[in-house]
Parts: C-alpha cells; structure tokens; sequence
C-alpha cells in the first residue's frame, strides 16, 4: 500500500487527538465532581473550563469551517460557564465533538486542506487548521495534566512505560 503524506499527516493528527482524550479521561478519572472546577486562582481556568474550551474550538476549527457545519461559538462563556456540568457530561460532550471532528479531518481531499479559510480574526489553509487544532487540544491537555497533579499529587505516569 502506497502511503503519502497527506494520509499520514491527518493520521497522525488524529492519534495526537486520541493520546489526549485519553489523557483528559485518565485524568478526570482521578478527580471528583468538585474538583474539575477549582480555580486555584481567578486568573487560572478550572478543569471543566478547560474542556468546555476545547469543545468550543475543536466544533469551530473543524466541524464549522472544514466541516462546513452551522456552528457559533460563544468563547466567552466557555471560561464562565456557571454550569458546572458533570464529568461523564463532559467528557461524552469532548468524546462526541472529537470522534465527529475525527470524520471530516479523514475525509479531507487535497483540495479542502490547502483551500484558505477564514476563522475567528485568522486566514488560514486546511492544513494549518489542524495543526493548530492539534497543538491547541495538547496545550489545554498538558494544564489539564498540571491541574491534575497539583489536586490530586500523583504522578500520572503517562510515560512510564518508557523508563
């Protein structure tokens, strides 16, 4: 089987994608309900901020201008968001917008990754749209982990298996 790099770029996008939803499950998994939505501070997202967040952005990102879907987005409300929803709500919520995001990426031809899009104050192409969804969804994944520590003090040992 012939491999380009179109088909490896987006696949590797997409195993980046699921590594952190598995990180994100893992952590949530060490926290109670409470916990995913302390503020050590009022200048420092919660938890479930941070997951409403990603949500946002993967669902304008990809589904709403690769995707092509009806979406608007309310930032604002993702880091002020009084509802504290639980943490199977979610992380069903990220698990759902990622699996669909994970369809269109997979389907994207040469066409639409190097067709220039407009999205928030940005110009960008196909393929800069999921480079920054990837390396937007590891940033918020590694304060997730850092909260994550700092509540629970565990090592979260996400590379043990490499020592």
């Amino acid at each position: 089987m012939k491999q380009n790099i179109q088909d490896e770029f987006i696949k590797s996008c997409l195993q980046y994608w699921d590594q952190n939803l598995n990180k994100i499950t893992y952590c949530l998994s060490l926290l109670s309900e409470e916990q995913i939505w302390q503020q050590p501070n009022s200048v420092t997202n919660s938890i479930g901020n941070l997951i409403l967040h990603l949500c946002g952005n993967i669902s304008q990102y990809i589904l709403g201008t690769l995707g092509a879907k009806n979406y608007h987005r309310n930032r604002n409300a993702e880091f002020t968001n009084n509802v504290q929803f639980s943490k199977t709500v979610l992380l069903n919520q990220l698990t759902n917008i990622v699996d669909e995001a994970r369809n269109i990426a997979g389907e994207c031809t040469s066409t639409k990754l190097l067709k220039n899009y407009s999205v928030q104050i940005y110009e960008m192409n196909g393929v800069a749209i999921l480079i920054h969804v990837t390396e937007h969804f590891s940033y918020h994944v590694g304060q997730i982990a850092l909260l994550t520590k700092q509540i629970t003090e565990k090592d979260l040992g996400f590379y043990a298996s490499l020592t």
